[in-house]
């Protein structure tokens, strides 16, 4: 919630036609093509559902009828498995798990009616994924083409306590406006999900790259050549002539971030040491800082609002001509920073509604520099902070800070390492697509004269089915199979 504006400009430049914002989504049309790109290229969706029938019910019995209308065998074989994720919002549907149960018995009862036979059902792997959501009697049952959500990018080998969601992340460089136009600098980096973000828009490089897989490859009209050539496809990466720098007061979350820059083959272009805030100094090029520091929610710091007001002392004095945006919790969090932001951005993390809020760094007085024609707030940032009903009225906070009990004994960051294995079957049958094709390397680099992927400048391959390569990214290590490829060099 808050970034469907976001993605509703994504989905435009990706050319999807009839792009219509709703709550906590946005709709377009287009062809099976903009589907498989809509899952591999966006950067702030969640799933791509694709809705195969609407209907009004006003009961129970009625979502059965509903469903057992439609043909499924033009969707599922009884050796086929299935599941159904529900999303309910009505007062006559309680309970989403129980729409869920009367959607599965209709599409099993249809198959044994006309075969004697059903379908079997599988949380974990499904070979079709149906979602059904429900807001008062409207009905809409869609196909899943997406499968695990698509913040799970695929990149992230380890991850720390309570980790920024990838598409949030996202969202918020987007938000911001940058483009790879300058620095980017995340003081409180954390796993380095911001940093690897960054580089990912920076670059236009689709999030979808480091996927093990997605739904609609077990649909039954999948198009491996057409996915195929999506994948493959760099025409639309561009080169990065900036750098980016991610921070962190404990050396287990610096370790972390460059584990999972590393396996993004992002760390030729990020750089992330162990540093206190409360270091920090003027860098040297422009620059922007995204951060997302502790609320004092699922991480806790010993003094936190003494935390906010070090942020708002390095930002004043050791970021001037630069913009700053922060993404917080809480009200006096945000007091303590002691510096007035241009705008105000309502958005979601997780269940807290926080905000995302911009902060421009000028040299001297507000006077001076608006004298001198600065800009604190453009006519855009103006329009958005006016418009009716931006906040909820009477806004609060959950907690308040009163009571400091539960921070006096916690460190700044509590970290739970998970590690997430790299050698499942389907990520190692995807990686094995791309092999090292030493003769068609050679063939591009005496056509080209300057071989992008070659591996002295550590670059990635990608593999089509067939095994021819593609080069993407710079970076210098893509995993353990690409030390593997550098290696039989």
């Amino acid at each position: 919630m808050g970034l469907e504006p976001i993605l509703a400009k994504e989905l435009t430049q990706l050319g999807a036609n009839d792009v219509t914002i709703g709550r906590r989504m946005v709709s377009f049309t287009g062809d099976k093509e903009m589907m498989y790109r809509a899952n591999f290229q966006l950067h702030t969706a969640i799933r791509i559902l694709k809705p195969i029938r609407h209907f009004n019910a006003k009961s129970a019995d009625d979502v059965y009828e509903e469903i057992k209308k439609i043909d499924w065998t033009d969707f599922l074989g009884t050796d086929k498995t299935f599941t159904v994720d529900s999303v309910v919002f009505s007062e006559e549907f309680r309970h989403s798990k129980f729409v869920s149960y009367k959607v599965k018995d209709a599409i099993v009862d249809q198959f044994r009616e006309k075969t004697g036979k059903r379908p079997n059902i599988s949380v974990a792997n499904p070979d079709i994924r149906l979602n059904i959501h429900i807001a008062d009697d409207k009905c809409t049952l869609s196909l899943d083409s997406s499968g695990e959500s698509l913040h799970r990018r695929g990149y992230r080998q380890e991850s720390v306590d309570a980790p920024l969601n990838e598409v949030l992340a996202a969202g918020m460089i987007l938000l911001s406006g940058w483009q790879g136009d300058t620095d980017f600098i995340d003081p409180m980096c954390g796993s380095g999900t911001l940093l690897i973000e960054a580089a990912l828009i920076a670059k236009n490089m689709a999030p979808g790259l480091f996927r093990k897989e997605y739904a609609f490859e077990k649909w039954p009209d999948f198009d491996a050549d057409l996915f195929d050539e999506i994948y493959n496809d760099e025409s639309q990466e561009r080169e990065f002539n900036h750098h980016i720098y991610g921070y962190d007061i404990d050396i287990k979350a610096v370790n972390t971030a460059r584990l999972n820059a590393k396996a993004a083959g992002l760390s030729n272009i990020i750089t992330i040491e162990q540093q206190d805030f409360k270091e920090f100094t003027q860098p040297k090029n422009k620059s922007v800082i995204i951060t997302n520091p502790p609320y004092g929610e699922r991480i806790s710091t010993p003094d936190l609002l003494g935390t906010y007001r070090m942020i708002g002392e390095r930002l004043k004095h050791q970021f001037k001509g630069n913009d700053a945006w922060i993404l917080s919790y809480r009200e006096e969090c945000f007091e303590q920073i002691g510096l007035k932001p241009s705008i105000k951005i309502p958005l979601y993390n997780g269940s807290l509604e926080c905000e995302f809020r911009k902060y421009q760094m000028f040299d001297g007085k507000l006077k001076d520099f608006r004298s001198e024609g600065g800009v604190v707030k453009t006519d855009d940032e103006k329009r958005q902070m006016a418009e009716k009903h931006r906040f909820k009225k009477e806004r609060e906070f959950k907690k308040r800070l009163e009571e400091q009990e539960e921070n006096e004994e916690a460190d700044i960051r509590s970290f739970t390492f998970h590690r997430h294995d790299l050698n499942d079957d389907k990520r190692n049958e995807r990686r094995s697509r791309r092999e090292y094709d030493r003769e068609d390397r050679e063939d591009r680099r005496n056509r080209k004269g300057d071989y992008k992927g070659s591996a002295n400048k550590g670059g990635h391959e990608r593999f089509d089915r067939s095994g021819k390569s593609r080069s993407f990214g710079k970076g210098k290590d893509y995993g353990k199979n690409k030390r593997k490829f550098n290696n039989e060099e």
